[in-house]
């Protein structure tokens, strides 16, 4: 069964609430970055120096964005969603869409 697109759009804000306590610096394309030749084609996670910064592209489906956001929270700061407090849905959605176990 498929999500409304409130539940995809209240799973994106409790990962990006996630994604800001973890220290992941999360940063939004702007249309002057999404016009340069070298700017992303879509969201994406990248390391800046000992920084992870995940960069969302507005035009992505907010799943995608989600996705995005779980990804780097499981590849990167596993330790700390280890020790914090989940509800059982996104733990289980982060679990889902988790590299290490593909």
């Amino acid at each position: 069964m498929s999500e409304s697109v409130g539940e995809e759009k209240d799973r994106l804000e409790a990962l990006l609430e996630l994604a800001s306590a973890a220290a992941l610096e999360v940063r939004v394309l702007s249309a002057a970055a999404r016009a340069a030749e070298q700017a992303p084609s879509g969201s994406a996670t990248c390391r800046v120096g000992h920084r992870i910064w995940v960069v969302l592209s507005p035009e992505d489906p907010v799943s995608h964005q989600s996705r995005v956001l779980a990804e780097a929270l499981a590849r990167h700061r596993a330790e700390f969603l280890e020790g914090r407090f989940l509800t059982p849905a996104l733990r289980e959605f982060i679990e889902r869409v988790d590299p290490a176990e593909r």
